[in-house]
């Protein structure tokens, strides 16, 4: 027992706490990136390709984690690279935003980095139609549209009522997801780009006041 007990003492005072059941989770990372063009800062945007999931929709760089990649941060960058044909001494990481857990079992892993005025991008048609440039200063000063998304609980039909208290009458809990909306020049930004977006501005402007 005394064994077992010091087992344990040793075991939870060298453990470092983590997301429960993040082994389960598909985890992916994103580049916030920035480009200094005309004496303004700039967030830079890419169109979805027409040959991935959600064609047409506005994003920042990033992927799914590979097992290759050493680091949420290297992934990353190589999304960055592979997407927007940028080359690495045209890169530089900032830090890490805040990650992000969504309902559907998604990790979100972004960063926010510079890239050097002089960039060339080279698109890779497979993943991005088209790129844009957004002022910081502008998008500073917009307020999102919110509209409300309601997330309800349907339990699967051989779900097993008789072993819980009140079976079918259970008072199953539910939540709202307020969706931001950003529109510049034609463009809409919304859904887990403008929930980054949103925090990356607030980020700048906590880091603007030192």
């Amino acid at each position: 027992m005394d064994q077992l007990s010091s087992l344990m003492k040793n075991y939870f005072q060298h453990k470092k706490a983590e997301i429960m059941g993040i082994n389960n989770f598909a985890r992916f990372a994103i580049f916030v990136p920035i480009i200094e063009q005309n004496g303004e800062y700039h967030f830079v945007f890419q169109v979805r390709s027409k040959f991935i999931k959600q064609p047409g929709e506005i994003s920042f760089p990033g992927g799914k984690v590979d097992e290759t990649d050493l680091s949420t941060k290297d992934a990353a960058i190589r999304e960055l690279q592979e997407e927007l044909g940028v080359d690495m001494d045209q890169i530089e990481l900032l830090g890490e935003l805040d990650y992000m857990i969504t309902p559907f079992h998604f990790a979100l892993y972004p960063f926010i980095g510079t890239l050097a005025s002089q960039t060339k991008f080279h698109l890779n048609p497979d993943e991005v139609e088209d790129i844009f440039f957004a002022p910081v200063s502008q998008m500073m000063k917009m307020t999102p549209k919110e509209h409300p998304i309601h997330l309800q609980v349907s339990p699967s039909e051989d779900f097993p009522y008789h072993l819980i208290p009140n079976g079918e009458n259970y008072n199953w809990r539910t939540t709202v997801i307020n969706e931001k909306f950003y529109e510049y020049e034609g463009h809409v930004i919304w859904g887990l780009t403008a929930t980054i977006l949103s925090h990356a501005l607030e980020e700048l402007r906590k880091a603007s006041k030192g």
